[in-house]
């Protein structure tokens, strides 16, 4: 069945282009708005000041009970470390708020956050650490801390992380290693890369090459996009496993959530904060893949769109929450080129995509989305098994909400982000003045708590809630692109800040 067909059975519903693209007026450069913002509506200022207050209960929970630390755990009143930054005790929840803390005026924050890091070091730290992880939130982190305030002691700070990172590609086709130990540079992971790891790494490595003169970064993520364009795409699909050493695709796997999902996004965003026409060449393609290979569905009974997993060439009817982004990164990509041969399209399947990701979270108890969640004759956008049902103060669905408010205007957007957050405070609030943690069922509406306050709440779920309630000029469109950590980074054309 054609996608077009497809689409029109979804919903009928005709993506409505209400507003200028992003990248429209070039030539007419302004200044960047990263402060205030207020809208004139008194009901979305309440909102915006709702989520500022839980910015603030998150962060003063945090300091509290585990400065220094890289998270906090709300309900043990504690820090904790391990993970993704092995035993490194390096703020990661400071580093990854900074933006945020800048954005919504919380200045007597930012003024401890920044001297914390202007004391931090990461020469000597014996630990190994997620490269990915490290790049979007350290890395992305410092950048966008540097493109928000022009402190180029962010500068220095992402240079020396950025400059640690770099034994990760030292492997025979030039693709990372997915964990290193920073102290040495030796790997500490396997051959098998995931896509949306090593895919991951445009965006930052481009800018900081920009900024500090140091080509090393841009030569390493610019080697991994001619791999993955030279690479044999079967079916014009990208699996989510490549041989570091053979340069290969290993393990027949495609899905645009967990482990390909931000790969696809640094393509559009490349495109729009670069003009890169490759990446966006190699971007329609990726698109092209999915809705060829039938992995763009529509539901029975309710019709809802939703796009599919592959394993060894069969359909999985099965969505992550982390798919969910999906929706803004469809919308945006129709957005800015509306003339595209996709454009009508991909703005149909954001939008109908959006719709359904809202769908799962309504469809709870606690109207907070899972996990995972299925499509079968027993379940429709609902987590079916008990390790479904998980919630880990995930951004993805209010991401696509905040996306597609700016693209459109529709208030609709920000009514089920208003929902959304109402439930977040509710259900994952780990009590009153306290901080949030993930819960283990979303069915459950006296849900048990898994004790972790991300380091994503802060940089990612509570930055889209508020700008979402903001007006479009606060870290517009047509200035910023955000990494996969909601740090937005500038478009080289339309942004001084760059």
């Amino acid at each position: 069945m054609k996608v077009t067909v497809i689409l029109f059975v979804a919903t009928c519903v005709v993506f409505s282009m209400t507003r200028a693209s992003p990248l429209a007026g070039k030539s007419n450069v302004k200044p960047p708005l990263t402060q205030g913002g207020e809208d004139p509506d008194p009901i979305i200022r309440e909102r915006r000041d709702f989520v500022k207050k839980m910015m603030k209960d998150a962060w003063d929970d945090y300091s509290r009970y585990a400065w220094g630390q890289n998270e906090l755990k709300p309900v043990s009143q504690r820090g904790q470390n391990g993970g993704i930054f092995g035993d490194a005790e390096i703020g990661a929840t400071i580093v990854d708020s900074l933006d945020t803390l800048h954005i919504m005026e919380m200045n007597d924050e930012y003024t401890r956050a920044r001297a914390f890091v202007n004391n931090l070091t990461f020469t000597g730290i014996d630990a190994a650490i997620s490269v990915f992880e490290t790049n979007i939130r350290i890395v992305g982190g410092f950048l966008t801390a540097y493109a928000l305030t022009q402190d180029r002691m962010y500068i220095n700070k992402a240079l020396e992380i950025g400059s640690l990172l770099l034994p990760a590609f030292d492997t025979p086709t030039g693709l990372p290693y997915g964990y290193i130990n920073i102290l040495d540079g030796r790997p500490t992971s396997g051959n098998d890369a995931i896509l949306s790891e090593f895919g991951t790494l445009h965006l930052e490595f481009l800018y900081l090459s920009e900024i500090t003169g140091d080509n090393r970064f841009k030569e390493k993520a610019l080697k991994i996009r001619q791999i993955l364009k030279d690479i044999e795409k079967p079916k014009g699909l990208y699996w989510n496993f490549i041989d570091v050493v053979t340069g290969r695709f290993v393990r027949n796997h495609v899905s645009i959530g967990a482990l390909g999902d931000s790969y696809y996004e640094y393509l559009i965003k490349a495109a729009i904060q670069l003009d890169d026409r490759e990446a966006r060449q190699l971007y329609d393609e990726a698109m092209d893949g999915f809705v060829n290979n039938g992995l763009v569905k529509v539901s029975k009974p309710s019709n809802l769109l939703y796009i599919a997993e592959s394993s060894n060439d069969e359909v999985n009817d099965i969505v992550g929450h982390l798919a969910c982004f999906a929706g803004g990164m469809f919308a945006l990509g129709a957005h800015v080129e509306p003339n595209n041969r996709n454009a009508q399209r991909d703005a149909e399947i954001g939008r109908n995509f959006t719709n359904t990701c809202h769908e799962s979270y309504i469809r709870t108890n606690t109207k907070i989305g899972p996990e995972v969640f299925r499509f079968n004759e027993e379940v429709e956008a609902r987590g079916q098994f008990d390790s479904d049902k998980g919630y880990i103060l995930r951004p993805e669905v209010i991401e696509s909400y905040f996306i597609l408010y700016r693209v459109t205007g529709d208030s609709k957007y920000r009514e089920w982000g208003w929902e959304a957050a109402q439930a977040i405070e509710r259900y994952t609030k780990a009590g009153p003045g306290r901080g949030y943690s993930g819960i283990r069922n979303v069915d459950d509406t006296d849900p048990r708590k898994d004790d972790t306050q991300q380091t994503f709440f802060l940089a990612e779920t509570l930055k889209y809630l508020y700008l979402l309630f903001s007006t479009d000029d606060l870290i517009s469109l047509d200035q910023w692109v955000f990494n996969t950590e909601c740090h937005p980074l500038p478009v080289k054309s339309t942004n001084p800040n760059y």
